[in-house]
């Protein structure tokens, strides 16, 4: 089973925003991935990290996966299948559509000193948003 370590972030509220996504795969191989997401909030970047995860899922035909994530909004959300901010309510609908074209993955809240790789990701996702003629 793939270990995936998912995190968010945002330069400001909104701001430049990235994803990263750190790939544990059981033959010892490790993926990076820092991806840039346009200007939303850091919890908006937070449910975005994890779409992207399980997108990527999908497309490489990964259906067993533990996801990793150090944000308590959307594990909280994911759990309870259910977010009372509108804001998030589109992407945990993508999200929950993910989920069902995967055999078995889950998402598991870890305490961020746990996920290192991903913040490292997801801030270097930041920086190459901000890098974009968008942000210049």
């Amino acid at each position: 089973m793939l270990k995936i370590f998912i995190d968010g972030a945002s330069a400001g509220n909104p701001g430049p925003a990235g994803a990263g996504i750190f790939v544990n795969r059981p033959d010892g191989e490790n993926e990076h991935y820092a991806i840039p997401l346009g200007t939303m909030s850091n919890h908006e970047a937070e449910f975005a990290a994890l779409r992207e995860a399980l997108q990527m899922c999908v497309d490489k035909g990964w259906t067993m996966a533990s996801i990793h994530t150090d944000s308590k909004l959307v594990d909280d959300a994911v759990e309870k299948q259910f977010t009372k901010h509108r804001l998030y309510t589109s992407y945990l609908s993508d999200i929950l559509q993910l989920f069902s074209a995967c055999e078995l993955c889950f998402v598991k809240w870890i305490p961020s000193t746990q996920n290192r790789a991903a913040d490292q990701l997801s801030k270097k996702a930041v920086k190459k948003n901000k890098s974009s003629p968008e942000f210049r």
